[in-house]
């Protein structure tokens, strides 16, 4: 009889083992999907972790701390309500260096604590006495390891003395080791995106900047023509009788003048404020237009005509408004400006919309100036290359790396018998 259950024990041992790499598998699947439906935010991603972790050691709660140069920040927490509330309000969001999880953290080592209220030596410290009055009674702490460096902890917990199994630990120390590398490369792309942002922020501040002329234009003039109906509104006013209607129409073109004035503004504002990436849906007739108002003074002093061909009727674009007319502000203003040493032949700018596919939208930006040589063609969207004298080379790159984050293409070619032809396509609704 004993060799029949030796037997069983020794059969089941194998689908125990399955049973658990599937747990795992499950676990750090539901990390991944978090990561894939949370590109932008990563607090769906560490209550993921916790979520996949409690379930996985059959704890009654998780958290998940964050190193810092000043010690273990407190990220999330996770599992039984009543004492997710206790967490949040009795310990405290930062455990500095020095500190009980600061201290197992350093060992590198998971640290198993079967009973909270039995631990001796030199561990018992706020945390702990906070701990046990919580009525937390067996714990397990994972260090987060990248490279042997610390990059935060998991701490498991049971409000009853009942100690996590060796193949508990051992199945949580892996997941725990997976998840790191989940978390990490998370991070990683946040702080290129990050990254990206502010250098997408800092090529519109330098963009905007020559548009000095045109948006000092752009503003002054509805500023002037509202002065003249505010001037002609008292005039009317100064008559016997006064001219009341003639009052009434001077005022109302001046409410007309500074909306148009504040409309401006606003547009500026947009482009040169540093937001966080936004979906939206787009009108690229109406971001066009927009674009080619703060573009008219640039274009007035290259002596170039502005042109438009766009359709009737288009999907919406779906992506960042002033990330896409960002580049469209580029394309033109690239446009404009290569057609300053233009001596024969008209300077013209054609900006076109088309739908090329039946959830496609197509922009293209053709100018009448030298073209681009064999050579340049090529080496068009490298960082740093550059063909105007003082550029810097960045445009371009930038407003690629825009559009092929939208899910988009951008690419130039050459135009006869002269000028240059820039066209994206972007996925619309």
């Amino acid at each position: 009889m004993n060799e029949s259950i030796h037997g069983e024990r020794a059969a089941s041992e194998p689908q125990d083992r399955v049973t658990e790499l599937i747990a795992q598998q499950t676990a750090i699947s539901e990390v991944l999907r978090a990561i894939a439906n949370s590109p932008h935010d990563l607090q769906p991603i560490f209550d993921a972790i916790l979520d996949s972790a409690t379930r996985l050691c059959r704890a009654d709660l998780g958290t998940l701390r964050l190193s810092e140069e000043s010690g273990l920040r407190r990220v999330a927490v996770r599992g039984n309500p009543l004492l997710v509330s206790q967490v949040w309000s009795s310990f405290p969001v930062l455990e500095e260096k020095g500190s009980l999880p600061s201290r197992i953290a350093t060992s590198r080592l998971p640290t198993h604590i079967p009973d909270l209220t039995a631990l001796e030596g030199d561990h018992p410290d706020d945390h702990w006495i906070t701990a046990v009055n919580a009525g937390l009674r067996t714990g397990l702490i994972v260090p987060l390891l990248k490279d042997n460096e610390i990059v935060g902890i998991i701490s498991l917990v049971r409000k009853q003395v009942q100690p996590f199994t060796d193949q508990q630990i051992s199945l949580f120390t892996d997941f725990a080791a997976q998840a790191t590398i989940a978390l990490e490369s998370t991070r990683r792309e946040r702080q290129y995106r990050e990254a990206q942002m502010a250098l997408a922020h800092a090529n519109r501040v330098a963009t905007m900047g020559q548009l000095t002329a045109s948006i000092t234009h752009e503003v002054n003039q509805p500023l002037a023509a509202a002065r003249n109906n505010l001037t002609a509104a008292l005039n009317f006013l100064d008559k016997t009788p006064p001219d009341l209607v003639e009052v009434r129409e001077a005022l109302a073109c001046a409410v007309k003048d500074n909306d148009r004035a504040s409309t401006v503004v606003g547009r500026i504002r947009a482009l040169m404020q540093k937001a966080p990436t936004r979906i939206d849906s787009v009108n690229v007739n109406e971001a066009v237009r927009e674009v080619i108002e703060l573009t008219y003074g640039e274009a007035l002093k290259n002596g170039v005509s502005v042109r438009t061909q766009l359709a009737d009727g288009l999907p919406l674009m779906q992506g960042d408004r002033v990330q896409l007319q960002q580049v469209i502000l580029n394309l033109i203003l690239n446009a404009v400006q290569s057609m300053g040493a233009v001596t024969n032949g008209t300077r013209e700018v054609l900006i076109t919309t088309s739908q090329t596919e039946p959830n496609e939208v197509c922009l293209g930006v053709q100018d009448t100036g030298p073209g681009l040589s064999a050579e340049t063609l090529p080496r068009l969207f490298e960082p740093f290359y550059t063909t105007k004298p003082g550029g810097m080379g960045m445009g371009l790159a930038i407003c690629r790396s825009i559009i092929e984050a939208h899910g988009g293409r951008l690419w130039a070619t050459r135009s006869e018998p002269r000028g240059a032809l820039l066209q994206f396509t972007i996925p619309a609704d």
